[in-house]
Parts: C-alpha cells; structure tokens; sequence
C-alpha cells in the first residue's frame, strides 16, 4: 500500500470522487452548525448535509464529496489516557441525494482503497446487514470478495437510524493489518474491538427506509448515500503507525511539544498522556476558533474553555512555565494551512483568543492546584474517598478551578467528589447572585408576570416626544406604586416615543418628566408587545397613574437611524459588488456606528471596499425618499423586499424602501429622506468566523469627525516634515533615499567593526579536553548579527562549540555546536538548561539553538555552567 501523508491522502481522496467520478467538491463546513440548533457541534460529514438528505434544499449536482471538520468530547476525560481517542478529525466522505446507490458506492470505495491506495485485496474484509442482500451480492459478485471475508450482522452493528426518519443499513470495510498486530490466535477476524489487527476505515451507510413513529419501514423513493472515512485513521494505517498520535501531522505537533517540554515523546508513559492531550486538544481549539467559538461558560464556548484549560493544565504537568500554547497553535496552523487557509487569515484572531483565555486561567491555577494537592494529601491521610462537595465548590468559586478538571485530577488518584452538593453550592450561589442583581439594579424581566399588563402603543417613528400614562412601576421584581429620587426601576406606560432594542438596533435613551418628578431612560425592551422602560429617578417621585412627556434623546436618535439607513444601502450595495448569495449574518446599529456581518469566504479588496462606500454615498446624494409602509407579507415578496430573518414577521410587514435601490423588510428606525444620512465612511472589514466577513462604518457628525481629525493629523505631519499636506508624499519619499543611504553607511561600518571583534573573538577561544569552546556576552548585539559573528568564526576552528548571550531588557541565547560533536553534545539542550537557569527557555536542533532569558543578574551563572557541561 502507498505510504502517503494526511495532506496528501485528502487530496487525493477529494479528486478521485469530484475529478473522476463527477461529484461536487464541498469545502468543509464550519464547526458550529448553521441553522441547525440540534448539534452543538459538528461530529460528522454529513451533519451540515442533512437538509439535503431530508429534501429541504437541492444541489445541481446531487453528489458531493468533502472532508469535514468535526469534534467529538463526549469522551474527553479518555483523549491522552489512551491512544485511540481524540477530539478532532476530519471525516472524508462521498453523498448521493438521490443519485447513485448501493452498486456505485460500493465499487467506488473498493477501487479508492486497492487502485488509488493499492491495499491489497486479499487485506480487506467487509461486514454487510444481516438481511441486505444486495450488498452482499455486490461485495461478492461484482467485487470478488471471497465469501468468508463479507460478515453478516445484525441492526446493533449494520443498521443506521433514529427514533423516526431517514435509515437504512450499512457496510464496513476493515484492513486486516497483519497478524503481527493480533491478541491471540483467535483474532483472526473483524469484531474485537480491542485488537489493532482489523481496522475499520470506511462506512457506507445505504438511506432507503423511513422510519415512522410506530416502527414502520417504507421504502424511500430516492434512497441516499452517506459515507466515511477518518482521515486519520485510514493515514494511520497507511503509514503502519500504531495510532492517530503518530501519523505525519500529529508528530509534527508533538515534536513542537517536545521541544517547549524538554521531554521526548514515548519516553514515559505519565508524560505520554499529557503529551497527547496537548497536541489533540491544541488543534481542536485553534478550529473552533477560527470557526467562531469564543471561550464561555456555556455550550459550545465552555467546550473550547475546557479544551484550554485542560491542555493547559498538562503543560504545567510536563514543566513547561507560563503561556505556551499559541507556540504549539503555529504549528497546528502551518500543518494544515495547505487545506484550511483560514487558518492562516486568522492566525492572529486564533492566537489572542487562545492566550487571552490561558493567561486568564494561569493566574487563578497555581492557586487552585496547591489548594488541591493539599486536600488531596489530607484526604490520603485519613484515608477519605470522597472531596466534600462544600471544597470542590470553593476550589471553583475562590479558585476559578472548573469541576470537570477537579473530577479528572481526583480520578488519577482513584479518589471521587460529591457533585450533588457541588450542584447544590452552585445553584445556591446564583440565586444570591439574581436577588443581589435586583436589589442592587431593580432592573430585572425575571419574575415580572405579564398576565393582565396591558400592551404599549408605541407611536415613535415620527413622534419623539409625546404625554403618556404610567400604567405599572417595577423594583426589585415587585409591583410598587411609587419609586421615588436615587431608585431604579421599570416603567410601563400606555404608549410610548422610546424604540426597545430589536432587530440589530439599540434602545433608546432619553427623559420621563413632569411638574413632580424626572427620569433617566437607561434602556427599553419589549416582550409580548409591552415595552419595558429601564428607569433612574433623578428627583422627585413618580407614581401609577402619572401623565408624563416621554421625551427621546433626539440627536442621539437621529444618529441612529443614520447608521441603520446607511445598513440598508450597505446590504444592497455588497449584494451588486458580491453577488445576491451573500447573506446577512448579525448586525448591530448604535449612535456611533453600525456593524454589518455576511456570509463571504474571503477578505474584501481595497479596491471592492471602495466600490462599496462610493455606492453608498451615490445613493445618499439621490435624496431618495425613504418610504415605509405596512404590507401583506406577499405583497411584499412582490415588491421584491429582502426578507431577513423571515421567521421573525407575521402577516403583516413593515417595508422600508429607499427610492428603487432598497427595499427591505424592517421594524426599526430610518430617516426620512437618504441625504440625511450625510455620508458614510467604512472604518473596518474583518473576519467573524469561517465565511462570516464584518464590516463596521460610521456616518453623518461621525464621518466628519473623521474626516476633521485626519485633515488635522496630516497637517500636523505636514508640519513636522517642514513641508505642506500636498507634498508630503515626495517628501518621504526623499527621506526614504536619505535613510537607505544611511543604512548602507551603517553596514559599511558594522563589517569592519565586526572585522575587529572577530579578531577578538578568536582570542577568546579555549580548549576544554580537545573542544573549542567559545563563550561571550555582548550588550544589545542583534540576533542577525550573533549569527555573522557566528558564521564568520566557525570555519576557523575544528571541534568548535559557540556559547552567545545579548543582554539588553532581556537575554538571548545562541549555542552553535560542529557537527563533528553532535553525537556528544546537543545545542537545544545546551541552551536549554543555561536559559532555565536565568527564567527563560528555547531550544532548537543538535548544531544549533536559541532561547530567551529573563533574569539579567544570573547570567553569569548561567555562563559558568558552560563549562560544567563541556
């Protein structure tokens, strides 16, 4: 069989099913589902396809192949204590939505595995459904599969279904991996799933029942294909490898690992099982967010905080001091780059999420970890099993020390936790927590029954300033009948000026007045049509039943409905430049700016950015009229309104139209003519997630602003360059030939300087036992030129090692080591013990190595032990 590397095998796997056999190539989804609240993740290949196998959307094409992301944690206490389990992989697969069947499948994957990978035939077995003929009549007539290799098995293993829907059977195909790999003689056959001698790579699941709700299987009339395949497994065997930590891309990882550690990789069974956790959970993490996850206590956030902390956590188990997982994340990113360009798009993004997360985490852990071993120790002494429910909560609540690595850390020493009254703890901190949030604001929803509140008219489209009665007043979750100065509260009126948030547009702000009392509008918000007014009392007292003027901060409003007019104009204008298939993914429109999110898988040009506000401004300067109106939701599909987020409409619709060039369905907002918007200026276009691009502008008093400030920045450069605004361009440009000119004078210098302290240099060399030894420190000697000195020095001397620390606001090492001397002497070590000793740490290869120091007063320390270790 072909030894092929995981870049490789994907490839090749994607070209034979799109290239050869017409499927449509899809790049994988993100891991976090799109319109599909039933996963946390996404754990197959065909989990972001399943509106394709239901019928709900079509393709062209209906057959595809791709290699999905996926991450599986429901074994995540296992990844590191074994070598089988992980958290990602990717799952190569080929679909039929109605297309091809069981015939086509099957030859496919038998031509793939002997053709393409040339396994041996006579190495492969399969297991088919005790009751699919068909299958087995293809493995062995078509195929040729002798018949004592095609095992038949019943729905526990060979059947794939839910409760109700799409099912159908299934065939494995296994690699007989040789008898050297067997347990005893009796495995000499697949279905010991303790034997690494059959491995399982492939499975293909044939969807032609569905299945009701009393158990009934009817034909389907356009049976499906879903297949997989774990590309680390099928790599795994490729290469002979005993397990996925150990193929190509894995041991790239590890040996980063290695290097941060200062341990070697299947040296010590305890440092194993770190080792493992690090590599797999740092590639699990920097995909989840580069795909949007961001570090939470909840759902799919929390699965990336535990993921950090965990890996993290086993760093200090192997030594490695302070933040170091980003170091292991550039590896993870420049393995898979080749397919996962995103990866390097949002390398910085990645990176900053994850260090920010650890670092926060590093400084609670140390804390925590002694707290633990300490209880550990007191309970090994007086021979307790169980932590106190009561402790572990306080290592969660004091420490920041989550109750899973609690468990995992326990576990290790065959010890247990009472997570009943941990939960107990839990749920009796938050209830604190709520009623200290109501006393403390008298501004929460919780609680408040709505039940007979009458619903607010809101007329504040076009009225920011109007009389209403105060129906009901709220503090602390109680009904009260006044709230008097320095209290805070909710009011409820009748009718109402203030806009609640919805719809990606903040709340407005603004005063609730009379002759007796005034207010502060903080915030609105509305549920079952009752608009909810987040009140403070500057003075007097306000009572149910009051007539007060409800008055909106009108500037700040106006600044709004800029921003959220101009998010329109945006919207269509990325539609003209991008095409109608982009779609809006989250916006957020404020006094200040707007915020625009969209489906796109690439950065936008300079070039498409200025399109974009050169549209936007053309369409400001039309004076367009902004009409809105309250349609049938059908009569606004023939308007041709863009419909976001549809759910979200009744019958009845409002549309916002500006001019022809716009035409959305809205609740928020707008000016009333586009040239009240002013103008508007793009301040940046990012990247959210995995094909989610973010685009944040300003406009109107905003954009002038902008345009003041910078009109004042370049007259101030202006000013410093001795020149004016309009000929700032040629004047650097003179400067920059003034500089380059300087530098080439500098380098002229530097080589004969460095002529000089070669000579110097070579004075300096001793010899230790028949080596060379050369040891210098130098004041804020550059990196680059560490390496010339080092270069020129070499070739003059045999048996030579090179010993160089810089010291400035920090100490870097160099150690050069004759190749002649390698198999006695290690750079990478070398420098590594020498740094530990001033803080610091590094490595590198056995002829050459680098690292950084910390403490400047033990350099010379680490100087002398040089020669200790010559």
């Amino acid at each position: 069989m072909k030894n092929l590397g995981m870049n490789e095998l994907r490839s090749k796997y994607l070209k034979f099913f799109a290239n050869e056999n017409g499927h449509t190539l899809l790049k994988s989804f993100p891991l976090i589902p799109i319109d599909d609240d039933s996963l946390l993740l996404i754990n197959a290949g065909m989990a972001p396809l399943k509106k394709y196998f239901t019928g709900e959307k079509k393709m062209k094409n209906n057959r595809a192949t791709s290699s999905q992301k996926c991450v599986r944690t429901a074994d995540i206490e296992r990844v590191g204590k074994t070598e089988r389990h992980g958290t990602f992989f990717e799952m190569l697969g080929n679909f039929s939505f109605g297309d091809y069947f069981k015939k086509e499948a099957i030859t496919w994957a038998y031509r793939f595995l002997t053709k393409e990978l040339e396994i041996s035939k006579d190495d492969l077995w399969v297991t088919v459904f005790e009751e699919d003929e068909e299958a087995y009549n293809i493995w062995h007539d078509k195929i040729g599969i002798d018949a004592d290799r095609i095992l038949k098995s019943g729905k526990e293993d060979n059947f794939w279904e839910l409760e109700v829907g799409p099912c159908g059977p299934c065939s494995e195909i296994f690699v007989d991996r040789g008898p050297s790999r067997a347990i005893d003689e009796n495995d000499n056959r697949p279905g010991n799933d303790d034997s690494d001698r059959f491995m399982e790579v492939w499975n293909l699941v044939f969807t032609q029942f569905n299945k009701d709700a009393n158990g009934n299987y009817t034909p389907l009339a356009h049976p499906n294909i879903d297949t997989g395949m774990g590309l680390e497994r099928i790599a795994m065997v490729l290469q002979n490898k005993d397990n996925i930590f150990e193929v190509d891309v894995m041991a790239a990882i590890i040996s980063e690992i290695e290097k941060l550690a200062g341990k070697k990789y299947k040296e010590n069974k305890k440092d194993d099982v770190s080792i493992r956790v690090i590599a797999d959970h740092t590639k699990a993490m920097t995909f989840l967010v580069c795909d949007g996850v961001v570090p939470s206590n909840e759902k799919r956030g929390y699965v990336l905080r535990r993921l950090i902390r965990r890996a993290y956590r086993h760093g200090k188990l192997l030594g490695i001091d302070g933040e170091f997982l980003t170091a292991i994340v550039d590896k993870v990113i420049d393995t898979y780059k080749v397919e996962y360009d995103e990866l390097v798009t949002n390398a910085k993004r990645i990176k900053d999420t994850i260090k920010d997360e650890e670092d926060r985490f590093q400084k609670t852990i140390d804390q925590g970890l002694d707290r633990l071993e300490g209880l550990i120790a007191d309970m090994e002494k007086s021979n307790e099993k169980v932590l106190s429910g009561e402790e572990a909560f306080k290592l969660y609540d004091t420490y920041g020390f989550p109750l899973d690595l609690t468990k995992e850390i326990l576990e290790e020493k065959n010890l247990d936790i009472d997570e009943k009254t941990f939960n107990d703890q839990m749920q009796i901190q938050k209830q604190t927590a709520r009623e200290a949030r109501k006393k403390d604001a008298g501004w929460s929803l919780d609680n408040i029954n709505t039940d007979g509140i009458a619903k607010t008219e809101f007329i504040g489209y076009d009225d920011l300033s109007i009389d209403a009665k105060i129906l009901n007043i709220f503090e602390e979750n109680s009904e009260v009948t006044s709230i008097s100065e320095g209290f805070k509260g909710i009011i409820i009126s009748d009718k109402t000026s203030f806009y609640a948030e919805g719809g990606g547009e903040v709340a407005d702000t603004g005063l609730i007045s009379s002759d007796s009392f005034k207010a502060e509008v903080i915030d609105v918000q509305k549920l079952k049509d009752i608009y909810f007014h987040y009140v403070e009392v500057v003075s007097g007292k306000i009572n149910v039943g009051d007539i007060a003027r409800f008055s909106v901060d009108r500037s700040r409003r106006l600044d709004i409905q800029r921003n959220h007019s101009a998010t329109h104009l945006l919207d269509q204008a990325l539609r003209d430049i991008l095409g109608e298939g982009i779609k809006q993914a989250g916006s957020l429109v404020d006094e200040n700016k707007l915020r625009f999110d969209f489906t796109h898988n690439k950065a936008l040009t300079k070039e498409e950015l200025r399109s974009l506000e050169d549209i936007v401004n053309r369409e400001i300067a039309k004076q367009e009229f902004v009409k809105k109106e309250i349609v049938d939701y059908k009569e606004s599909e023939k308007m041709g309104a863009i419909g976001l987020f549809e759910d979200k409409y009744k019958d009845k619709v409002r549309v916002v139209s500006m001019g022809d060039y716009s035409i959305e369905l809205c609740g928020g907002c707008h000016v009333n003519y586009t040239s009240d918007i002013l103008m508007f200026k793009i301040t940046q276009e990012s990247s959210v997630s995995a094909g989610v691009r973010r685009i944040e502008a300003i406009t109107g008093r905003k954009a002038y602003d902008l345009l003041v400030n910078s009109e004042n920045t370049l007259k101030a450069i202006a000013s410093k360059l001795n020149t004016n605004v309009n000929t700032i361009s040629s004047k650097l440009d003179s400067l920059d030939k003034e500089i380059d000119n300087y530098k080439k004078e500098i380098s002229r210098l530097k080589s004969t300087n460095a002529s000089d302290i070669i000579g110097e240099l070579k004075d300096s060399v001793k010899n230790v036992k028949g080596i060379n030894l050369l040891v210098k420190k130098f004041e804020n000697v550059s990196m680059d030129e560490l390496r010339d000195y080092e270069n020129r020095i070499k070739n003059s001397f045999d048996n030579l090692i090179i010993v160089f620390a810089s010291v400035s606001d920090k100490i870097v090492f160099t150690v050069s080591v004759d190749d002649n001397l390698t198999d006695m002497y290690n750079a990478g070590k070398i420098v590594r013990e020498i740094a530990q000793i001033t803080g610091g740490n590094g490595g590198g290869k056995k002829n050459f190595a680098q690292a950084g120091g910390k403490d400047i007063s033990k350099l010379d320390l680490a100087l002398e032990k040089i020669n200790e270790m010559i």
